[in-house]
């Protein structure tokens, strides 16, 4: 007899499972060939299409790139017109700032402008150019660092040799700050930003070289603008006091309050008395 609904399912005879067991591992292990050798089939398909993405977009940006060229140029220019933006930029940037010593600051008041180029296929690198102004520190007028992927995918990175002033080395003055700022001021100074130009380990993970190409290049203005902490302590501290003169002139108010209540006190007390007087004459 068939089992009612909700009844669990019948089990097969046994004779039945042993004899159709092979031949269902068969069929399954065919079917499962069959899939994977169709799933390989549709995985090319979806590769060659990643591949057309690719080259597509690639000319897009290569496009945009072009029509960006005159906007940056543009840029440059206006911000020719403002004293130690670059300086200030990189102050404000988090990353970038944490890099920086007081002597690289000093030194980085003359640097008047930044270029980032992308070479012309994207893929195969960029380079970073400084620009500065006449200085105490070096004879260059531009320092620059490239970034190069070859054909094999491998990168590496190249720069400009830096023409220091005698005893203005920045990067051989680094350890001899870093113990004088540990004994004045309680923490050590980073390695010099300038370091950054002779140092070539890591070219597939320059973290400086991809925060200026990827982070502040596109839009320096944001970080230039970034408020003074300082500037909005002092103000925090200056609410604070207008709060504190506010909280004391309440207080005085409240304790006059309080005293012109009790005044008024004494004032009913008295008439009480007077009319308490006359009711007994």
């Amino acid at each position: 007899p068939r089992p009612g609904p909700g009844a669990p399912p019948q089990p097969l005879p046994k004779k039945e499972l042993n004899s159709n067991h092979d031949g269902a591992d068969e069929t399954s292990e065919k079917e499962q060939q069959e899939a994977i050798e169709h799933i390989d089939e549709v995985q090319n398909e979806i590769d060659r299409l990643n591949e057309q993405a690719s080259e597509e977009i690639l000319k897009v940006e290569q496009k945009y790139n072009k029509l960006r060229q005159p906007f940056f140029q543009k840029r440059s220019e206006l911000i020719a017109k403002i004293p130690n933006f670059w300086v200030t930029t990189f102050v404000n940037h988090p990353q970038v700032s944490a890099l920086l010593g007081e002597e690289d600051e000093e030194a980085l008041h003359y640097l008047t402008r930044v270029e980032v180029t992308e070479f012309e296929d994207i893929k195969s690198g960029y380079r970073i150019d400084f620009y500065f102004d006449e200085n105490p520190y070096f004879e260059n007028k531009v320092l620059s660092k490239e970034f190069h992927l070859n054909e094999s995918g491998d990168p590496s990175s190249k720069s400009t040799e830096i023409k220091w002033k005698s005893g203005k080395d920045l990067t051989k003055r680094s350890s001899q700050t870093q113990n004088k700022a540990s004994r004045k001021r309680q923490h050590e100074e980073p390695e010099s930003f300038f370091t950054w130009f002779t140092d070539h380990s890591d070219a597939g993970a320059d973290e400086l070289g991809e925060v200026i190409k990827d982070d502040i290049w596109p839009n320096p203005l944001q970080y230039y603008l970034v408020p003074d902490m300082d500037d909005e302590e002092g103000e925090g501290e200056e609410d604070d006091d207008d709060d504190d003169e506010e909280e004391g002139l309440e207080d005085i108010d409240e304790e006059g309050d309080e005293d012109e209540g009790e005044e008024d006190e004494d004032e009913d007390e008295g008439e009480e008395g007077e009319e308490d007087e006359g009711e007994d004459d």
